[in-house]
């Protein structure tokens, strides 16, 4: 079920100039980067690209997500590491992204590994808001 507004904790709000030949920035001046597309779609791949942001946060969000199940279910992540792969290329409509998400569970055996990641997926916010849009392919 979508959150509503009264239920919001944190809005995270960033302006580009230029679009992905430019520069973004968040409100607080934490981020503040040179956007550019990447050299394989004809750009100079001098800066980072939207693609690498939304990589960076979905990893950062899927391994929260990660987290939270594994406490559940007392398992150690002790030295986890979670990886996110976003593409993009043509579809009928313009473009469209593709994700794997990956993980490193040294201290979980690999059935136990992949039963967290699945749980994850159902928890993770990023998944949630993806979930029907794309195709993400937990490996």
């Amino acid at each position: 079920m979508p959150i509503q507004q009264t239920d919001v904790l944190y809005t995270a709000v960033a302006t580009a100039e230029n679009g992905r030949d430019g520069r973004v920035a968040t409100d607080d001046g934490r981020l503040d980067v040179v956007v550019n597309p990447p050299r394989e779609m004809g750009g100079s791949g001098t800066g980072t690209n939207p693609e690498q942001l939304f990589a960076a946060g979905y990893s950062a969000c899927f391994q929260g997500a990660l987290g939270v199940v594994a406490r559940q279910e007392k398992a150690d992540l002790t030295g986890s590491t979670v990886t996110a792969k976003v593409g993009i290329g043509k579809n009928d409509d313009g473009f469209g992204l593709i994700v794997e998400i990956s993980a490193h569970l040294p201290n979980v055996d690999a059935g136990t590994a992949r039963a967290l990641l699945e749980r994850a997926h159902q928890v993770c916010p990023y998944s949630k808001a993806t979930r029907g849009n794309i195709t993400v392919t937990l490996v």
